[in-house]
């Protein structure tokens, strides 16, 4: 028998409880602090089921995780508030001046090439801010352009999918002059679309054309409920909080009230578990099974893990072992057997960090060709050489399916049209939900539960989550409030409902993950203020003062030094330096570092990254920097591969100081002139030789310099780690390098 391809896209529509429950931390019990369930709501969740609806043959499976439904519906109650929807609906005249500061600081908090840029008037507004600073603003805005942005704020929000409603299309149309009126008719269309969420779930789940599934309550991550020291498994040497947490008995209460709100929402029950973090470890399987879930999902690297087998790639990023990727494996518990999926993390990257960057049609077939590629493996594999699959294999594609169309362009509108006609027509790939494939499928291969490895889709460890010393010091707060709660038996959750609630939004993953190094954004002081708040409504539901520590914010919110790149990243070349377009990359501060040289430098900062298709670099010039008088005219890039045999050579260049990282031998070398804006690209090869190649890279200089290399350029494979020095010369002599005493180190994705 003849397969085709089967493909499970896993969308993960995911927000933690933004909603303030403490009356001492916070003045604003039963408050939402921030608006993205809202926003998101709008833009996110309603449009990439009915975009799919359109395409019937294709089936996909969506998570909803039961905070964002439990918010979802306050909203369309009209009993949640955040304070930008608080101000939006103020009369313009009754506007503080403190909400005046609030507005310019917040209401531009979104990708401007994708949802400011493409409306005149929120891009005015946006560049007076930019161009002349947010004190100018408020010096010089009348209340129209406070109302006028109060209403593109949201606005912008609304998907392209719903742009020819009347009233939306109206709004658009009309760009300025808006009225407290407008803004309140924008807010009740904002409630209708949300209200259609669940029902259109529910609705294309009952025609079989979606699988909905559920996530642990309030987005914990289960293996370090049931003991922190799991973290030991992918990480021995990791640094533990003072106190280990392990509380396995919260898991089945998880469990449990996520299955509840699915069965009274969706009239059945659910089948498919995703565990926060795609986290799993073999203490949380007979706790999963025993609640009746009959398949769960993680990702590659905890195959990976498990097996001990490393998937390498090859250099168009596709697996060379995918018959090990690409199947259901099945979990014994004493409760039944659990099916697990894996996801593919590159295809899955891929969409959520890369695609966005790219023409929508160009992105749609770029991932059409990768699955092409995967059945054509898997048929090279096939003892008989048949020229169909003659075993069903599925190809696992789950990411977050909402954060990524923010930075595609009509919100990804265009993408997944063109992706899902392709599909749609497609004979030899066919997408299914991943129930439908494990009920026709069951899976062959089995796992030991006790040696699935305790890990995450990062990296197949939980250090995004703990390890760090602000993580670990919100661990311990955790441990405490817990504590106290055990220490009083009669406050059940039938008694004393709150404070199980309070315990379960602080045992969200969400707090901990944007805790310490690793992630950041503007809102890190209010993730760090609603976690104490979810504590101390702990203590106060049991009349216990609330501890002093809990009042003080778990770590300091000043922006900090160096750090590493925290995401993909995807600027425009133009030599701008576009404070969106690298806010997730690494950076290296230079001007005010150690030593002499660097202490006169005329470059102050260096920022670093790389998405699937480009590695990119940014060079921060002190004011008034030119290049040829204050600066040497060229800069050289030489590409170091640790651990990697290939030809090397050194700098080609003369009046070297002998040491380290210059007396290095290096692989690849791209110079460039800044000013004429030529550049060369060299590779190294026998003797010590540099041989001309061709490059497609690109540099802009202005208010700094920003360049872009294509990983095609260096034709390395994924996965492969490699050092970058950064050289300044002079007509072929040496002046200097950066960063001093090191090299970048970078990740090939």
């Amino acid at each position: 028998m003849s397969h085709p391809l089967y493909v499970a896209f896993i969308w993960h529509q995911h927000q933690p409880l933004y909603k303030s429950r403490s009356v001492q931390i916070g003045s604003a019990e039963g408050q939402y602090r921030l608006p993205w369930v809202r926003l998101h709501g709008t833009k996110d969740y309603l449009d990439l089921v009915l975009t799919l609806e359109n395409y019937p043959r294709l089936h996909q499976t969506v998570n909803l995780v039961p905070s964002l439904i439990l918010q979802l519906e306050d909203y369309i109650a009209g009993t949640a508030f955040d304070p930008y929807l608080t101000v939006a609906l103020l009369p313009e005249e009754q506007l503080s001046q403190q909400q005046k500061e609030f507005i310019v600081e917040h209401f531009f908090d979104c990708n401007h090439h994708t949802m400011i840029d493409p409306h005149p008037r929120y891009a005015e507004l946006f560049q007076q801010r930019q161009d002349k600073g947010k004190t100018w603003c408020l010096d010089n805005w009348n209340l129209q352009d406070y109302s006028d942005l109060l209403a593109w704020h949201n606005l912008a929000w609304f998907d392209p999918l719903f742009w020819d409603d009347p009233e939306i299309a109206q709004w658009l149309e009309k760009g300025k002059g808006f009225s407290l009126g407008d803004r309140q008719r924008i807010y009740s269309k904002q409630r209708e679309i949300l209200a259609r969420i669940l029902p259109q779930h529910r609705k294309m789940q009952e025609m079989g054309q979606l699988e909905v599934t559920t996530s642990p309550y309030t987005h914990p991550i289960l293996p370090l409920l049931a003991d922190t020291h799991s973290a030991q498994v992918a990480v021995p040497n990791i640094v533990l909080p003072n106190h280990r947490f392990q509380w396995a008995e919260d898991i089945p209460r998880h469990l449990q009230k996520a299955w509840d709100l699915y069965l009274d929402r969706f009239g059945t029950a659910p089948r498919g578990l995703w565990p926060s973090e795609q986290s799993v470890s073999p203490a949380i399987l007979p706790d999963i099974a025993k609640q009746g879930f009959r398949w769960i999902c993680s990702d590659e690297a905890v195959l990976g893990w498990t097996l001990k087998h490393f998937f390498h790639r090859d250099a168009t990023g596709n697996v060379e072992a995918p018959q090990v990727l690409y199947r259901p494996y099945r979990l014994e518990t004493p409760f039944g057997d659990l099916a697990i999926v894996f996801r593919d993390h590159r295809l899955s990257d891929l969409i959520g960090f890369t695609y966005g960057a790219m023409e929508p049609k160009r992105a749609a077939t770029d991932l059409v060709g990768h699955l092409e590629a995967i059945a054509r493996t898997l048929k090279a594999h096939q003892p008989d050489g048949s020229s169909a699959l003659t075993d069903p294999w599925l190809v696992t594609i789950a990411l977050d399916g909402e954060n990524c169309w923010e930075f595609y362009p009509l919100d990804g509108k265009p993408f997944l049209e063109f992706l899902y006609y392709i599909l749609s027509h497609h004979s030899e790939i066919q997408l299914v939900t991943v129930s439908e494939f494990i009920d026709q499928f069951p899976p062959t291969e089995t796992i030991p539960a006790h040696n699935l490895h305790s890990g995450s889709w990062v990296d197949g460890s939980f250090t995004t989550w703990i390890g760090d010393a602000a993580k670990n010091r919100a661990w311990d707060l955790l441990f405490e409030a817990r504590q106290t709660l055990a220490r009083h038996p009669e406050a059940t959750e039938e008694v004393n409902p709150e404070v199980w609630e309070a315990l379960y939004a602080a045992e969200g993953s969400d707090w901990f993950w944007w805790f310490g190094e690793g992630h950041s954004s503007n809102q890190d002081a209010i993730f760090d203020q609603l976690f104490r708040e979810h504590l101390a409504a702990v203590y106060e539901s049991l009349n216990e003062s609330v501890p002093p520590e809990v009042t003080f914010p778990v770590e300091s919110h000043i922006a900090q030094g160096d750090r590493h790149p925290q995401s993909f990243i995807h600027p425009s070349i133009d030599g701008r330096g576009d404070e969106q377009d690298w806010d997730k990359a690494g950076r290296i501060e230079i001007g005010g570092s150690r030593g002499t040289m660097h202490r006169a430098s005329s470059v102050q900062r260096l920022w670093y990254g790389v998405d699937h298709l480009n590695f990119y670099l940014r060079l921060d010039f002190r004011s008034g920097v030119k290049p040829g008088t204050d600066i040497p005219p060229e800069l050289n890039l030489l590409w170091f591969y640790p651990n990697q045999t290939m030809h090397n050579s050194p700098i080609p260049l003369v009046n070297l100081p002998e040491e380290p990282p210059l007396n290095f031998l290096f692989h690849h070398h791209l110079g460039m002139n800044l000013m004429t804006g030529t550049l060369w690209f060299q590779e190294a090869g026998e003797l010590f030789r540099w041989h001309s190649r061709a490059s497609r890279a690109q540099f802009g200089l202005d208010t700094c310099l920003e360049i872009a290399v294509p990983w095609a350029d260096l034709q390395i494979e994924p996965d492969w780690t490699l050092q970058l020095v950064i050289v300044l010369s002079d007509g072929g002599r040496y002046r200097s390098h950066l960063p001093e005493n090191r090299m970048i180190p970078i990740g090939v994705p």
